[in-house]
């Protein structure tokens, strides 16, 4: 059998790849449980800052599998990471969702669970859920109303229709827009400029990002501080500013 989903290291980055593409990257139990496992890895290993999540063949991801859940009513949830191993619980590093062709249902789920998008000229996104009587319940209803104009994405959710990445781009839903067939080097070339810069800061920061919106203002300053400190105590805080007044590359150590 085909491996379900594809792990390539580049240096700092790690690159997963969905990997069903005769049912257009479609999410089944064990796929999400193998994207579960990787971002573990990620997580876990001190030599990779971040992570890059591509599909292949002609799209990113349609959501979940549709034939396994008519037929055993299977639901492609992985322990506390959620709906495709990721929704609920993304990886502690930032993540970059490279996005050929569509990007739809469950998979525009698994796209925003990531920080950044670079998707293709053309491509398609959305969440038509409704339009086959499902919700979108893989985190699309929390992070649109966030990233898009409240009214345009009650739309979205609404109607079921989809937006061009070009349009997404303009809202401020997508990242950048590069010709098709360019965006997993687009994505990687991305990562690498992000993983050029301290580990733990870049951590440090995703994590104050994603989660301050829990936090009421007197929470925010405290438990920046909280993370602040470990990063300003670090051995990596002093080499960058000595790797800046002595006109250097800094040497991270994660440390």
């Amino acid at each position: 059998m085909t491996e379900r989903l594809l792990v390539e290291r580049c240096g700092a980055v790690l690159v997963l790849t969905l990997n069903r593409p005769e049912v257009r990257n479609a999410i089944d139990k064990p796929l999400a449980d193998a994207i579960a496992a990787a971002l573990d890895e990620l997580d876990a290993d001190d030599t990779l800052s971040v992570g890059v999540l591509a599909g292949s063949g002609k799209g990113f991801c349609s959501g979940m599998d549709l034939k396994a859940f008519g037929e055993t009513g299977e639901r492609p949830w992985a322990g506390d990471r959620g709906f495709a191993g990721i929704v609920r619980r993304s990886s502690d590093k930032p993540l970059i969702a490279a996005v050929e062709g569509f990007a739809v249902a469950g998979g525009l789920e698994i796209a925003l669970a990531c920080d950044l998008i670079v998707a293709a000229e053309g491509a398609k996104l959305g969440v038509p859920e409704v339009k086959r009587g499902l919700v979108a319940a893989g985190g699309a209803l929390r992070r649109l109303p966030r990233l898009l104009p409240h009214a345009l994405a009650m739309e979205l959710a609404l109607t079921g229709e989809l937006l061009l990445a070009e349009r997404a781009r303009d809202l401020g839903l997508v990242n950048r827009v590069v010709p098709a067939g360019e965006t997993l080097a687009a994505a990687v070339g991305l990562a690498e400029q992000i993983a050029a810069n301290g580990p733990l800061a870049l951590r440090a920061t995703k994590t104050i990002m994603r989660d301050q919106y829990d936090w009421d203002e007197q929470q925010f300053w405290e438990r920046q501080e909280e993370r602040v400190a470990a990063v300003m105590a670090s051995e990596d805080a002093r080499e960058g500013a000595r790797a800046f007044t002595e006109k250097r590359p800094a040497q991270w150590r994660g440390r």
